[in-house]
């Protein structure tokens, strides 16, 4: 990103100078390192956008607005991040929809897949699902979903926030419809993001945003839409970032997403090893590290996360604490908040050790103030 803005910093697309086809080519080169990476047919499937929750809110009026009427239901989960809630309650509600629910099992933080046959109905017209939980980190057998989803004529929009940074994902194998997914969770800068779309649905929906680069011609009274993906990229878009994001994908690949899985795993299996041996603590989620991902929250007996934070902050751990944007289920596991630790390529073992000592410390500390 630095080198971008420092060495040929100019708009993609519209010049035809050195600089606007530098900028152009770094561009349109990290649009084709980020489709390889997701298994994507052709990098026209791939749009930029500011992060996942715009590549949701994109889905939801660009294909919403077509797609869904009054009367249809839109099939979702409970453990489902405000960005893939929200944005379908909105559209429910302009409308006329309905929203459904597969249910998640408390005890074991898997989805109740028993009900989905039941779920998918002949009202349902779309379902969106998270690949990951960013609360729980569970793995969600989206596959399966999808292949349930399809057999009904039913497109699937994934939330691949969390799922695609950790996991290998390959689009044509899912065969999902849509994929969103956010640049900063995969070593890449905030404020930018992709969505993947089937090329025959994206043709078939109108634009997002109106603007520059996203005509191919235009009147006083009209204007007509240029190709994919450039008609839902509107306006000057974070070309620093995208390019940038390119970068950060290309160094996963040499990594290999297989290579970030197995040590993810590995990582998992030691953390839920260490919290098993721990007494006050509850731990949400899976407890099958195939099952799950690197992100755990937590609660501590008698200490609320918001003092977890702190108290790890003093140690130099960065956790999250609070709702972590998924209220419905916060509800549902019967609490208000909880402590988030998460783990990515560049944790290892020590820093296990490190929280457990962090957590140790807390109940030592609110053991005292207890006593007094």
């Amino acid at each position: 990103m630095t080198d971008y803005y420092a060495r040929y910093n100019a708009n993609v697309h519209r010049g035809i100078h050195l600089l606007s086809e530098e900028a152009t080519a770094a561009y349109e080169g990290a649009r084709k390192e980020i489709a390889q990476l997701i298994g994507a047919p052709a990098p026209a499937t791939v749009l930029f956008t500011r992060n996942t929750t715009e590549g949701i809110n994109l889905v939801a009026h660009a294909w919403g607005e077509k797609n869904i009427s009054a009367g249809d239901e839109i099939l979702l989960t409970e453990m489902e991040h405000h960005a893939n809630l929200v944005p379908w309650q909105m559209l429910a509600g302009r409308k006329k929809a309905r929203l459904s629910f597969l249910s998640v099992n408390t005890g074991t933080g898997e989805l109740a897949l028993e009900e989905l046959e039941q779920k998918l109905t002949d009202r349902t017209k779309l379902v969106a699902v998270t690949l990951m939980s960013n609360v729980l980190g569970t793995i969600n057998p989206v596959k399966q979903i999808v292949q349930a989803a399809h057999a009904k004529g039913i497109p699937v929009l994934v939330d691949g926030a969390q799922g695609v940074p950790h996991l290998p994902v390959n689009v044509l194998d899912l065969n999902c419809d849509f994929l969103a997914f956010s640049a900063h969770k995969m070593l890449g800068p905030t404020g930018v993001g992709v969505l993947y779309g089937k090329e025959a649905l994206l043709e078939q929906m109108d634009p997002f945003l109106g603007g520059g680069d996203m005509i191919r011609d235009v009147w006083l009274d009209r204007a007509t839409w240029n190709d994919l993906p450039w008609k839902f990229e509107a306006g000057t878009p974070d070309i620093g970032g995208a390019i940038a994001f390119g970068a950060a994908v290309a160094y996963l690949k040499r990594l290999g997403m297989e290579n970030v899985r197995a040590h993810e795993r590995a990582i998992t299996e030691k953390v839920l090893a260490r919290f098993k041996a721990l007494s006050g603590v509850t731990l949400y989620g899976p407890t099958d590290p195939e099952k799950r991902g690197a992100a755990f929250s937590f609660n501590v007996a008698g200490v609320h996360p918001h003092d977890l934070g702190q108290i790890f902050d003093d140690q130099g751990i960065a956790v999250r604490a609070g709702h972590h944007c998924c209220k419905p289920l916060m509800r549902k596991l019967g609490i208000v908040a909880a402590a988030r630790a998460s783990f990515y390529l560049y944790n290892n073992e020590s820093e296990i050790d490190r929280l457990i000592e962090a957590i140790h410390k807390a109940q030592e500390m609110f053991s005292v103030v207890a006593h007094r």
